[in-house]
């Protein structure tokens, strides 16, 4: 049996159809382009402004911070455009799973799966570890419970995980809706965060813009330090144009569409509202992100900026106390929608997996009344509740980061090869210029994530070497692939 056999897009694009196999319910049809983008908004802004703007201006990037972002947005857009004609082609609830079972082989499909489910639990992780920190500063709460430095267990990372799984398991179109009013009151916010904090910008915190490379500390050496720079004998620096390039980091906090490219089974009108939810997303999102970390870095010297609050302490710092406040609320209310759609997410890809026999199917099982995958989703929601109580933020954004880029690159990828194999494949949106774009986009996730600690790396191939004892010690024998193979072959 390969490794590399692939599945038919007739079969994939029948269980999307589908309202169930075997007699059991299947994924219900629920979702318009505004809720597509809800959901995408939902995720995409969070973590990236409310917590990793200050991590990556203070320690990595100085304001060139802006920079990051725009890099980071250039990349994902381009990603995105790759995303779109999947998922316009090919609407399925695994997304780049699912693409690269079709395109590239099983085990290629395997590694991106087993990928994504690490990428959305650790983003829902980071973001509910932000959350608690938020509420903390916004209620003056017991650091050892809820903030990200001197919390041994964070209790209130555990609690909104396990509170908004509950909310996804209930049904999609109840997530939805708790959604689409998050995203109103935080995409207001970062309106206000925008206009009000250009009256307190200083010229003189944003000079100089790219601060000079500076050599890193010691805990920055050895593992710590960027591929490239282990690679190339460079030596460790912080700051400076390869300072701009580490903070790419943020790149991870643009990793929403993969999100609404999981709904594809819950559409409605897929081939027309998923590649508007998608690119509708990016777009509004990048400019979000460029103008309110431009206006942070403005108001605050970035050598000051509070890591776990910083748009809060920079109102704070200027002495707009009640901005500060208002801001803390729509933090909370804001990385609220992102822990919510990171888990339903997480739940659809594993859905897939497990419908695909790679995982046992059993737990791939669908609720006849809420129309959700109710068992994998509360396994994973459990998972998450424990890595957002015991892991801290610095430990798992990195992580995500390579994941989504690993991700972005294969689906980018999968463009070009399935326009080969299926060239009579209806596409209502067609990525320009392939197969230049998917190759120069796949080309610039690997070199975003070589600017990852060789640290990140080693524990990313931890993880894939879990996923292919996993694959070759259950999926490889007992997937739906596999049973078909073997009933084809006659028997002696």
């Amino acid at each position: 049996m390969s490794v590399l056999r692939t599945k038919p897009i007739r079969d994939v694009l029948a269980q999307g159809e589908s309202d169930g196999e075997d007699g059991r319910p299947g994924l219900r049809r629920r979702l318009g382009a505004v809720d597509l983008m809800g959901f995408g908004i939902g995720i995409v802004i969070g973590t990236g402004i409310f917590t990793l703007t200050g991590v990556e201006a203070r320690n990595s990037a100085g304001p060139g911070v802006v920079i990051s972002f725009g890099i980071a947005g250039l990349v994902a857009l381009l990603a995105a455009l790759c995303y779109a004609e999947m998922a316009a082609s090919v609407p399925t609830a695994g997304s780049a799973y699912t693409y690269a079972y079709a395109t590239m082989g099983e085990i290629v499909a395997w590694i991106i799966g087993w990928d994504l489910l690490l990428e959305f639990a650790l983003g829902a992780a980071v973001v509910a570890r932000g959350w608690s920190g938020y509420l903390a500063d916004l209620l003056g709460l017991p650091s050892a419970w809820f903030a990200e430095e001197g919390s041994i267990v964070n209790l209130g990372a555990i609690a909104i995980v396990l509170v908004l799984g509950a909310v996804g398991v209930v049904g999609i179109r109840e997530s939805a809706r708790v959604t689409n009013v998050l995203v109103l009151v935080k995409v207001a916010i970062c309106a206000f965060v925008v206009i009000a904090g250009l009256f307190f910008v200083k010229a003189a915190n944003l000079s100089p813009f790219i601060p000079a490379s500076e050599p890193a500390g010691a805990d920055d050496d050895g593992i710590k330090q960027p591929v490239t720079q282990a690679l190339f004998g460079l030596e460790p620096s912080v700051f400076g144009f390869a300072g701009v390039l580490t903070a790419a980091v943020v790149f991870f906090a643009y990793t929403g569409f993969e999100a609404v490219a999981n709904l594809g089974e819950e559409t409605r009108k897929p081939k027309r509202d998923l590649p508007l939810g998608l690119l509708g997303t990016l777009l509004i999102s990048t400019v979000l992100y460029i103008g309110v970390s431009l206006v942070v870095v403005g108001m605050v010297k970035y050598t000051e900026i509070d890591e776990g609050a910083p748009i809060a302490s920079a109102f704070r710092a200027v002495g707009a106390g009640w901005a500060a406040v208002l801001v803390s609320i729509a933090a909370v209310a804001g990385l609220t929608s992102v822990i919510l759609v990171d888990l339903v997410a997480m739940g659809r890809i594993g859905f897939a997996i497990a419908r695909d026999g790679l995982i046992p199917p059993a737990i791939a099982k669908v609720h006849p009344r809420w129309g959700t995958p109710y068992r994998i989703a509360g396994i994973m929601t459990i998972g998450v509740a424990l890595l957002a109580g015991f892991l801290p933020l610095s430990a798992l954004a990195d992580l995500v980061s390579i994941g989504a880029l690993c991700a972005f690159m294969l689906v980018a990828l999968a463009v070009p090869i399935l326009r080969k194999r299926r060239p009579d494949l209806e596409r209502p949106f067609k990525v320009p210029f392939s197969p230049v774009l998917p190759v120069v986009t796949a080309l610039a996730c690997l070199y975003l994530s070589l600017n990852l600690s060789v640290e990140t790396w080693l524990r990313f191939l931890a993880w894939m070497a879990i996923g292919a004892v996993i694959y070759f010690g259950y999926g490889h024998r007992k997937n739906r692939l596999a049973h078909q193979e073997h009933s084809a072959t006659p028997t002696p």
